[in-house]
């Protein structure tokens, strides 16, 4: 299911570009977020973030809402092309924990394995409504943790619509 803003771009593209032309949404073209790599299952997404005079806090280190907006929408996206449109998903919260000032360029990897998103469908079927934390570590050139980003997804079981499937 692509969200219906990008359901022109996806049909022209294709899920795995669309994803990828992302990397030209105004926000992060200004401040240098990449997306660098989609598998084909749509499960895993690597993004990096250049240094830029756009991105640079007072101290002269990534700023850190850039450092977020990097990591912002790709665990929500992963469940909802994997849930389907059975499911609503929303993001309900994040935190994001700076350890060391980012200089260079950055990156991160979001990834759910198909287990972890058959586990949130059979809960998700059972419960109604679930929440489940994703997090992921935004990495500097050396491979140090620059920060740790943990997302609080909102799952639910979307009910049938009444009357759907009866014909008039």
């Amino acid at each position: 299911m692509v969200h219906k803003g990008f359901k022109w771009m996806s049909g022209l593209l294709g899920k795995r570009r669309m994803l990828k032309a992302l990397s030209i949404y105004p926000p992060w073209l200004g401040t240098g977020i990449r997306i660098n790599e989609v598998s084909p299952d749509l499960r895993r997404v690597e993004v990096e973030m250049r240094r830029t005079p756009w991105n640079l806090n007072y101290v002269g280190t990534h700023f850190g809402g850039s450092l977020y907006s990097m990591c912002d929408p790709f665990f929500m996206i992963i469940l909802i092309e994997h849930l389907g449109p059975a499911y609503a998903v929303w993001d309900k919260a994040a935190t994001i924990r700076f350890l060391k000032p980012g200089r260079g360029t950055v990156r991160a990897v979001f990834e759910i394995s198909q287990e972890r998103i058959e586990q949130v469908r059979l809960r998700a079927d059972a419960e109604g409504r679930i929440e489940e934390t994703f997090s992921t570590e935004v990495l500097g050139e050396g491979g140090e943790v620059v920060a740790r980003v943990e997302k609080l997804i909102h799952v639910n079981k979307r009910r049938p619509r009444q009357g759907a499937g009866t014909s008039r």
